[in-house]
Parts: C-alpha cells; sequence; structure tokens
C-alpha cells in the first residue's frame, strides 16, 4: 500500500509539472514569437522484487518479479516552429519568415553586456536613432548597435535584413542561426542565450518589414490538453484516497 501511495505521489507531482508548463502557454499566447514549452513523462527505471524471510518458502529469498516505482519528468522542449504573421503597418515592426534570430545587445541589471537573441522584433527607434528592443536594448547589425538618421523620410528594409534610409545603405541586421537549438537557453524577456558549445550557421530567414511575428501557442489544444491534466490529477488523487483508506483498515483490524 505504501507503494501505491507513493506511485499516486510521482502522478500528481508530474500532472502538476505538465500543469505549469501549460499554464505558461497560455499565459504567453499573445506574446510575440513566443515560442511554447512542452514536457515528456518518463517511467522510473523498474526494480527487482525479491520476498525475503518468507517461511512460506524456507530460508531462499524468492524472486517475485519487477516493480515500477511511478513516473517522472523526462524532459523539458520548446517549440521553435514559426508562428502566423500579424501586419502592422510600422517601419520598425520586423518579422523573420524561417530560421535565424535577431541579435540583441542585453545589458543586465549589474551592467554587464552580452549578446542575446530573440524573434520578437517589436523594435522602435530612440530619439538618437538607435534600433532597440521594447525594453530598451540594442538590435545589431553587422557594423554593431545599428543606428538610424533621425531625419530620414523613408527608412526601408529588404528581406535580406538590408537598410536603407532614403535610398542609402545604412547597415545590415545581424541575424544569426544555430546548428542546434538545444544549446539555446531561455533567459527571460523573450531572449535567448546561447550556450558555449552553441554553434551558429549562416540564417536563412527573411525580414518582413511592417509585420510581427505571433506566439506559435494553439489555444485550444492547451485547454484540451490542460482538460486532459486535471483529469489525470484527479485519477492520481482518487488512486492516493483509496490506498489510504486500504490502510486505514488495516491498521484498524490490526488493533482489534
Amino acid at each position: 500500500m505504501v507503494k501505491g501511495l507513493y506511485t499516486a505521489y510521482t502522478g500528481l507531482v508530474n500532472q502538476q509539472n505538465r500543469l505549469d508548463v501549460v499554464s505558461n502557454n497560455l499565459a504567453n499566447a499573445a506574446t510575440t514569437a513566443y515560442k511554447k514549452e512542452g514536457l515528456t513523462s518518463q517511467s522510473f527505471d523498474e526494480v527487482m522484487a525479491y520476498k525475503v524471510k518468507d517461511a512460506s518458502v524456507g530460508t531462499v529469498n524468492q524472486y517475485i518479479g519487477d516493480l515500477n516505482l511511478g513516473v517522472k519528468i523526462g524532459e523539458s522542449y520548446r517549440d521553435y516552429s514559426q508562428g502566423s504573421f500579424r501586419e502592422t503597418g510600422e517601419n520598425f515592426d520586423l518579422a523573420l519568415s524561417g530560421d535565424g534570430f535577431f541579435s540583441i545587445s542585453f545589458t543586465n541589471k549589474a551592467g554587464e553586456t552580452s549578446t542575446m537573441y530573440t524573434r520578437d522584433g517589436n523594435f522602435s527607434m530612440t530619439k538618437d536613432g538607435y534600433l532597440v528592443t521594447k525594453d530598451g536594448d540594442f538590435v545589431l547589425g553587422e557594423g554593431g548597435p545599428i543606428q538610424l538618421p533621425t531625419d530620414a523620410a523613408k527608412i526601408a528594409i529588404d528581406r535580406d535584413g538590408t537598410i536603407t534610409a532614403d535610398g542609402v545603405q545604412i547597415d545590415k541586421l545581424a541575424i544569426t542561426d544555430f546548428e542546434d537549438y538545444n544549446y539555446l537557453e531561455q533567459y527571460g524577456e523573450n531572449l535567448y542565450r546561447a550556450l558555449d558549445t552553441a554553434t551558429t550557421k549562416d540564417a536563412a530567414g527573411q525580414v518582413y518589414q511592417g509585420y510581427l511575428e505571433q506566439s506559435n501557442v494553439n489555444v485550444v489544444s492547451e485547454m484540451v490538453e490542460m482538460i486532459t491534466i486535471s483529469r489525470a490529477f484527479e485519477a492520481n488523487q482518487k488512486a492516493m484516497n483509496a490506498a489510504d483508506d486500504t490502510l486505514k483498515k488495516a491498521v484498524t483490524l490490526g488493533q482489534l
């Protein structure tokens, strides 16, 4: 019975973790270029069970089979598939079609600067002409932080990321792609950090000016997943209650 309680408990913890991930996906369904997360489930390794010191079989330890001790989280993963585009008509709203990330010069609260990556192209221009994210971090071009002329009548960004102001080339967006996205780590604020072992490659993505990429979260699918998780959680609760009731009866009979 104690094993039954433990097995049901692992199921409860597993479903709670899955619910946390689904809730986070739903909370970010409207976040620009957000990539949904997921979890896999994995059973614990089976262990061999032996009957020890059982008078019915003498002094021989008898093998009675394998036991499984429940379920655990296998791994977490992120779905990098592209979201749909929404037209905004804003000059500095950019969307990437295909693989790749915008490069961002990110400064943390300690004043340390590093390069981060994002698919969120909701940019704006400062009074000094710098192209920045909504949090004020510089968008990088091939020549460093991109600075545009503030008096330009027309700023255009080509599909390959080339930026021109009134027909004069200013810079080109630094779009970066990676051989394996498993070496990208979510930092927060819709940014990703490349691990030391990450390998870059030429980005095939194209830039669309005046558009924003939406999240790839399917709200209906996530809601259905949430209902499934809730039912699985309830089933584990019932199994735990049943094991608990059996233990109570066994204790009561033992006291008679």
